[in-house]
């Protein structure tokens, strides 16, 4: 059964030949008109079963310009993501599989939320007022994203809500006592939310009945010509990161923060992906970057993604301090969808989180929610075109 919610329309949202300026890079390059016969929806449809028999729903979130976001409750995950480029054509611009059997299979996070913990913690132990808690380990002796049940793997209960001039869908999620080896039980909340200003709001809360870390993120592959496409070496990157994390050999920090001037890792202005990519070790990027915030700043803009090739843009925003940037070069033909096999390259990740392995990094942020604290993070991904 598919059920669809509505916004009541409102002429000032949905008056004929209202228009909206898109913005890439720094300047105003088109125009994109509104539909004044949409107003933003949400559609709720089944989308499969867990072999318990626990049904997994797919919201549908679109807005007054047809842009769409499909977000199915298993790993509160992300699977489509709909944008035009410079022609007007639509194109899925997130990796994503075909069906949900696929996904039941195992993949390598498209699109999922990761937690208790996103990216690495050292020795996969941590240790909260001198109290030691051994984690799953499951990247060698380290642990990585939650352990091998993170919140990726756990069935979330979603509702639809439609707000101001947003469409979108809550989940919430009980973690319990001793989940992966993480202290406290954590009940968590999740907000998409897709705006007539073509935004993509990922609001995280969380509160803890004992101490504990909580690190979460949306480990979303992206691809702005259209996933399938090819590789993502052309894109132009820009990070506002003037620092990243050194990192030992299994991609733990040491607790070094380099500074990117004049380094291969450097984003401070737009490169191509593939600019230096044969120089970096693994000619992978996958490391940190301390974003560049003034005390007192909240939200930030992390990141700005343009396709010369499509046209389409994408900034990345948010509160937290760092941002995980990875190039997937291991991906292979094993995963694909629409009957096109993916490769290496062929979607990047733009992970918006707190440090790794933060809890054993004395000067590194903090990252200990206590009872009492709300754990809040907010993420949006602003999409545009460019002639």
């Amino acid at each position: 059964m598919t059920t669809t919610f509505a916004r009541p329309r409102f002429g000032l949202l949905a008056a004929a030949g209202t228009w909206l300026l898109a913005f890439a890079l720094a300047a105003p390059t088109q125009l994109v008109a509104a539909d004044a016969a949409r107003t933003p929806t949400v559609i709720k449809s089944p989308f499969g079963q867990m072999p318990d028999g626990t049904v997994v729903d797919l919201y549908t979130l679109t807005n007054s310009h047809g842009l769409e976001v499909k977000v199915m409750t298993y790993g509160a995950t992300v699977t489509s993501v709909k944008t035009p480029d410079r022609d007007g054509r639509l194109a899925n611009i997130t990796l994503y599989l075909d069906t949900f059997d696929d996904y039941l299979r195992g993949h390598p996070l498209f699109g999922s939320v990761v937690g208790r913990y996103a990216n690495r913690i050292g020795g996969a132990k941590i240790s909260i007022d001198g109290v030691d808690y051994p984690l799953s380990p499951n990247a060698g002796k380290n642990h990585i994203h939650g352990g091998r049940d993170g919140f990726q793997k756990k069935v979330w209960d979603a509702q639809p809500s439609l707000r101001d001039a947003a469409a979108g869908v809550e989940m919430t999620l009980l973690s319990p006592d001793g989940d992966e080896g993480y202290p406290g039980a954590l009940q968590v909340k999740l907000r998409y939310e897709l705006s007539d200003e073509n935004e993509l709001k990922i609001e995280y809360t969380a509160t803890p009945d004992k101490p504990t870390v909580v690190n979460l993120t949306n480990h979303a592959y992206w691809n702005l010509s259209g996933a399938g496409s090819g590789d993502i070496l052309g894109h132009l990157l820009t990070l506002h990161a003037g620092a990243y994390l050194a990192t030992d050999d299994q991609k733990v920090p040491t607790g070094e923060i380099r500074n990117v001037q004049d380094t291969l890792m450097d984003f401070t202005t737009p490169h191509a992906m593939r600019a230096r990519i044969e120089q970096v070790e693994g000619q992978n990027y996958d490391h940190c970057y301390v974003l560049d915030k003034r005390p007192g700043e909240s939200l930030v803009l992390a990141a700005r993604v343009v396709d010369p090739a499509s046209g389409r843009g994408m900034d990345v925003w948010t509160t937290k301090p760092g941002v995980q940037f990875f190039t997937a070069r291991f991906l292979n033909e094993r995963w694909q969808a629409g009957g096109r096999p993916y490769g290496p390259y062929h979607g990047f990740c733009l992970e918006t989180q707190h440090f790794p392995d933060a809890p054993n990094k004395p000067h590194f942020p903090s990252s200990v929610l206590r009872p009492g604290q709300t754990y809040h993070h907010v993420t949006v991904h602003k999409f545009s075109v460019r002639p």
